[in-house]
């Protein structure tokens, strides 16, 4: 299968690199330093599973420069979902497939508005991985992939992606019910995101404070309330499971918290904006989400002042 990864960052790189090595052809579509030293060494995950180097790919910044493929792992960050679906033309037949593999909702929607629903696959994924440094994929914990057609309207196709992904070593299932899992992702998401990079604490640090701990529960309970505008219903024992699959994650820092030390853009739309909009929609309120947008749009601002937008 020919397959590419719109996106090879720590998600992408990881998940690519098994498909890679699994015999798949692959294409890593990437910027910047992390690009560069694909390019001249290859790609490298250091992995509790097993170490890989992916050497036999192609590593570029063109959309066009492979071709068509069966496969597209689309992996960018939530804010660059519109100008990078834009680009997928050149990698695209009427066969291909588009599986989003990002945080927040509402990506493969967007996705879909451009090249069709039916190609369109929406993925959660359960993973603690991180750029170590350029070209390497440090991978601590998990490597599940949940995904599903919006609707429950599995065919073929996402058939057809589970069993490729299963044999390449990746543990995955599709769910009838994705959108969902995706909001129960997002009461992962939006507390511990913002929380994480307002406070620059990790997991543990987080959990170990009663006060940041509750704060992160309240967070919850916004996501809940925008989550029934949707109607989808997340019951409130999601809460402490939540907490109980996060005190596992030890000192791991949420991908927010990375960028943020990256001095990368923050998803702080998907995961708190979106929560705000959609209770201010159905006129209600959502102060902790309105608040941790609000200031995390300026630490964004700030962080970043001066410094071009990075690769």
């Amino acid at each position: 299968m020919r397959i590419a990864v719109m996106g090879a960052g720590a998600v992408g790189g990881y998940f690519g690199a098994k498909l890679a090595a699994a015999g798949h052809e692959l294409v890593f579509i990437s910027r910047g330093q992390h690009l560069e030293e694909m390019r001249r060494s290859g790609l490298k995950i250091d992995s509790p599973n097993g170490n890989l180097h992916i050497s036999n790919a192609l590593f570029t910044d063109d959309p066009g420069a492979f071709g068509t493929v069966d496969l597209v792992l689309f992996c960018v960050k939530s804010y660059d979902t519109d100008a990078t679906a834009k680009a997928l033309g050149p990698m695209l037949s009427n066969a291909t497939s588009i599986l989003s593999l990002q945080n927040g909702v509402g990506n493969p929607e967007k996705i879909a508005r451009l090249w069709g629903a039916q190609r369109t696959l929406a993925g959660v994924v359960y993973i603690g991985a991180q750029i170590a440094s350029p070209g390497v994929v440090l991978h601590s914990a998990g490597e599940k992939i949940v995904f599903g057609q919006s609707g429950g309207n599995n065919t073929a196709t996402a058939d057809g992606i589970e069993r490729t992904l299963s044999a390449a070593g990746i543990n995955c299932a599709i769910n009838e019910t994705i959108e969902t899992v995706q909001w129960i992702k997002l009461l992962w998401n939006a507390p511990f995101c913002a929380i994480s990079s307002l406070a620059r604490a990790n997991m543990k640090e987080i959990l170990e404070s009663d006060t940041l701990k509750q704060l992160a529960i309240d967070c919850m309970k916004e996501v809940q309330a925008a989550a029934l505008t949707r109607a989808i219903n997340l019951p409130s024992a999601l809460f402490e499971e939540t907490i109980a699959f996060s005190r596992g994650l030890d000192t791991f820092k949420p991908s927010m918290l990375q960028d943020l030390e990256a001095r990368k853009p923050l998803e702080y739309e998907a995961f708190n904006g979106i929560v705000v909009r959609l209770m201010q929609q159905a006129g209600k309120q959502a102060p902790i989400n309105q608040s941790f947008h609000a200031l995390l749009q300026q630490l964004d601002k700030t962080t970043r002042e001066g410094v071009g937008r990075p690769s």
